[in-house]
């Protein structure tokens, strides 16, 4: 078999990633759980389960639904806790040559700082990525990350307590995407992921009530890739910090168009479900695009958007 000569290793915040795969929070549970689905050396990297201070169950069931060319779905972030995460997880998944990123959040700003200073002793994490889509309990359920004010607080307190990269997950609901890219910034972050699922519902007409356990969910898949897309060149051209491009990645073709409207690498999500290799095909396809269209390093990719 022939050795491929295209250079598909990215570097995002000083971590080296062999591609710039890598598989969404929440879509491949905490990687060892699909280690037998898919072979984790493979991916660029795992981003694993939202992780909280506490263990939480989530929202009631039904949790997820089939919506045309996307998915809802309203888990409520259930997690084992970081602590059980560090004992029982972490331990299996230092065996796989991938960057392994922890998914972190709270209901306050010491809760995030909590999970951080819990996780920042424990070998194995490569990196951060604040979920800032969790509600403020203290602000009546304001969305850290839909307010300027609290994302400037709980990023400023996680990166004066994270002893590694801090990446910083965006929620699309906002107005305009660059200010709160700005403010992440400025308040420390390192990186960007982006975006988050849109809020979104579906309704079961027959019992008038939501598909979902929960009244409203997040939207997620092919649905929302042209959003991603607008949000992720707007957000690059903002920030000179990395951006990882997330939303509705099925293909190869997919991911590449991230790249070129700045994009440094990506993350899959939703096809996880629908495909559990889905990340290993996506990468064997960019290398094919590649190869064909004579590019030996993704640099020839990244940012190339044309605008005029």
């Amino acid at each position: 078999m022939s050795t491929s000569s295209v250079d598909l290793s990215v570097t995002v915040t000083g971590i080296r990633l062999k591609n710039p795969v890598l598989a969404a929070s929440g879509t491949v549970g905490y990687g060892v759980e699909f280690a037998e689905l898919v072979d984790l050396n493979q991916l660029g990297g795992v981003v694993v389960k939202g992780l909280s201070a506490q263990p939480l169950e989530g929202l009631p069931a039904p949790r997820l639904c089939e919506t045309p060319a996307g998915m809802l779905n309203a888990v409520g972030l259930q997690n084992i806790g970081v602590r059980r995460f560090i004992a029982e997880k972490l331990p299996a998944l230092r065996q796989y040559d991938t960057a392994i990123i922890a998914n972190v959040f709270g209901g306050t700003t010491e809760e995030y700082v909590e999970v951080i200073e819990e996780l920042n002793g424990a070998e194995g994490v490569a990196a951060y990525e604040l979920n800032v889509s969790s509600p403020n309990a203290r602000r009546g359920g304001m969305h850290f990350g839909a307010d300027p004010e609290l994302l400037r607080e709980v990023v400023s307190a996680a990166r004066q307590a994270a002893r590694r990269p801090l990446w910083v997950k965006l929620t699309p609901n906002v107005g305009d995407i660059r200010q709160f890219a700005r403010i992440a910034e400025q308040a420390g972050a390192d990186a960007l992921s982006l975006i988050n699922t849109l809020k979104a519902m579906a309704v079961d007409l027959a019992t008038r009530r939501s598909k979902l356990g929960h009244l409203t969910g997040g939207l997620s898949g092919p649905a929302i890739k042209p959003v991603a897309l607008r949000m992720v060149w707007e957000a690059a051209q903002a920030v000179s910090i990395p951006v990882v491009g997330v939303g509705g990645i099925t293909r190869g073709t997919d991911a590449l168009e991230f790249l070129v409207v700045g994009a440094q690498a990506v993350q899959v999500g939703t096809a996880n479900f629908v495909e559990p290799s889905a990340a290993a095909r996506i990468i064997a396809e960019i290398r094919n695009y590649c190869e064909i269209n004579g590019i030996k390093s993704l640099q020839g990719i990244i940012g190339t958007l044309q605008t005029s």
